[in-house]
């Protein structure tokens, strides 16, 4: 059964942000807000937590994960980044955007796509999703929450404990969250390329 966490949108209570980090360095999946949409979330190396995500969203090994990092010299640990595409991605964040670029050693191999060797990364403008990343020290693994045969990521803290009350070990609420996917961006080739194009402005990549 999921622990349920009613946290203020803009002064998140420290005592439930570190309780909600707790259950995530303790191997346990959540379901968290952002700025974009609702998205699954576990600690890097948390190789269950890879499998449960894989197993909520029926996922192939060739799906994209993304590190939710808290700044950008964060991000810069875990993927390769010329001063170009730094400039670009720079001018997007924190923002509704995830880029794909070529990992680093940092990232363990079974995040990574297994031919293109890549994985993606954002850095979200979400007051609580900052405040987890600040009090966990390291990126997040996450995944929107989209489940099998949906069109639309779920929207409400509520209806997530209610449809998959058996499958998280915590849901975080703190009101109105986006309701529109991340555009995702791909720098790992010559020029950019839109993958998805969601709740992000596409036009400084086009």
């Amino acid at each position: 059964m999921a622990k349920y966490f009613d946290v203020h949108p803009e002064n998140p209570q420290r005592r439930a942000i570190n309780q909600v980090v707790d259950i995530v360095r303790d191997n346990g999946l959540i379901a968290y807000p952002t700025d974009s949409c609702f998205a699954l979330g576990a600690q890097l190396g948390n190789k269950d937590g890879i499998e449960r995500i894989r197993s909520i969203r029926h996922l192939d090994d060739r799906h994209h994960f993304t590190l939710v990092c808290q700044n950008f010299a964060q991000l810069g640990q875990f993927v390769i980044i010329n001063n170009a595409v730094f400039r670009a991605i720079k001018a997007s964040t924190p923002g509704s955007y995830t880029f794909i670029l070529p990992a680093t050693k940092e990232v363990p191999r079974r995040l990574m796509h297994p031919k293109k060797k890549t994985v993606g990364v954002r850095i979200p403008d979400h007051v609580v999703v900052q405040a987890l990343l600040a009090e966990l020290g390291e990126p997040m693994l996450s995944s929107t929450l989209l489940l099998p045969g949906e069109e639309e990521p779920m929207t409400q803290g509520w209806q997530i404990k209610d449809e998959l009350d058996h499958v998280l070990d915590a849901v975080i609420d703190s009101g109105e969250c986006g309701t529109e996917p991340t555009t995702v961006i791909d720098f790992s080739g010559l020029e950019p390329e839109i993958i998805r194009r969601g709740a992000g402005d596409t036009s400084r990549f086009e």
